[in-house]
């Protein structure tokens, strides 16, 4: 597929690469609106639930932002690599990458579960929801590895150009999870512990599917044990280009820490689960715009690396009018509708109104997003941290 980056006419590589990408994103946003809708219709505790496992979404953040800083960032210069007909080097700096999501994981997993109470309690818990979003949070923690190695490898599979396999890895597990989900949550009467259990079985198997693709695909970039080491160079390399996504993810964590502890004081639990309603549909924005980016990445890098700024100039202007579009389409649908949205996560009556009321003001320019993404994931594309 790599040889195809430098050759094929850019509108139909734009949309074979990314349709599945985008596939990819939105079966992701299904799963995790199919965990919220089950969580908040948990009969009698469902929106105190919900608010609980809205409270964990700053750690989920974080945990994705270090993936984006060790796997994410190394991507795109594996595919600058493979642009310069290079693909040792890319295959060094899978390994690398790969060992550093590996500890990265570890020390998050075990900072999280140490300190996991004080963590919530400072991200706007209280004790109404304390006990929902600790069950939930200490058992997505301890799935943590599972969270970065597939969205790192995942990245190095969508670099090479292998869209079509990164949506089947990361589809299967979406759709298992979406089925265990209601198996454990009120088939064994597991509550919010099921739906977290359910996310990290269902990422082990992305994971899987991911690294059977990158050690037996012979015309993929192999992972190779012998460079799953740190290597100074590269990891630093991968890291320098990582840290523009990482912190992209990391205020969304603040923003979100800031917003549950203002609202937990100034409106309550109601307010709090308000918020994670509205931070659901937002994703309903961004993951599908950030599929967009995912998908020309592969594009952008490798004819950057070949030289060929003429078809980066192309891509580049492609993926901002579809981004635009979309991400417009979706605002004043949701302008339009509200309710519709709202009470899809929530039949507290209550909750819903109060979200109705506010869910135009949250959403006010979100339009806007199609250009924000297009032009932070092309920088992040052509290696400028």
């Amino acid at each position: 597929m790599s040889d195809n980056l430098g050759t094929g006419k850019i509108s139909s590589l734009f949309m074979k690469m990314v349709i599945p990408s985008v596939i990819s994103q939105l079966v992701v946003l299904i799963y995790n609106m199919v965990d919220r809708i089950f969580i908040g219709h948990i009969p009698d505790i469902g929106s105190t639930a919900l608010t609980g496992v809205g409270i964990c979404m700053p750690v989920t953040l974080i945990v994705s932002a270090f993936a984006q800083l060790t796997g994410v960032g190394g991507a795109p210069l594996a595919s600058m690599a493979l642009g310069r007909n290079d693909k040792e080097e890319a295959e060094r700096i899978l390994g690398t990458c790969c060992f550093g999501m590996i500890v990265v994981s570890v020390l998050l997993t075990i900072t999280g579960l140490v300190f996991s109470e004080k963590i919530l309690f400072f991200f706007g818990a209280s004790s109404n929801t304390i006990f929902y979003a600790r069950e939930y949070l200490n058992i997505y923690l301890a799935g943590t590895i599972f969270v970065e190695l597939t969205i790192g490898l995942t990245a190095f599979i969508t670099a090479q150009g292998f869209t079509a396999v990164t949506m089947v890895s990361v589809t299967t597990g979406a759709i298992l999870n979406v089925f265990l989900d209601p198996l454990l949550i009120f088939g064994f009467n597991m509550g919010v512990k099921g739906a977290a259990i359910a996310s990290v079985f269902s990422q082990m198997v992305s994971v899987f599917i991911a690294l059977l693709f990158l050690v037996r695909h012979e015309n993929s970039v192999k992972m190779r044990m012998k460079y799953i080491r740190f290597d100074r160079k590269r990891i630093f390399a991968s890291m320098k280009l990582g840290l523009s996504p990482c912190i992209m993810v990391a205020t969304e964590s603040f923003v979100s820490i800031a917003f549950n502890r203002s609202l937990l004081q100034y409106g309550g639990d109601l307010a709090v689960g308000s918020m994670t309603i509205f931070s659901t549909i937002v994703q309903m924005v961004t993951m599908p715009l950030q599929g967009f980016s995912q998908g020309a990445q592969p594009i952008t890098s490798y004819n950057f690396g070949a030289g060929n700024w003429k078809r980066v100039s192309e891509n580049f202007k492609l993926l901002v009018a579809v981004s635009m579009i979309y991400a417009c389409l979706l605002w004043g649908i949701i302008l339009l509708f509200p309710d519709t949205f709202i009470k899809l996560f929530t039949s507290n009556a209550s909750l819903a109104e109060y979200s109705i009321k506010m869910i135009r003001i949250y959403f006010a320019i979100v339009g806007m997003m199609g250009l924000q993404y297009a032009c932070q994931n092309t920088f992040l594309a052509l290696g400028n941290a």
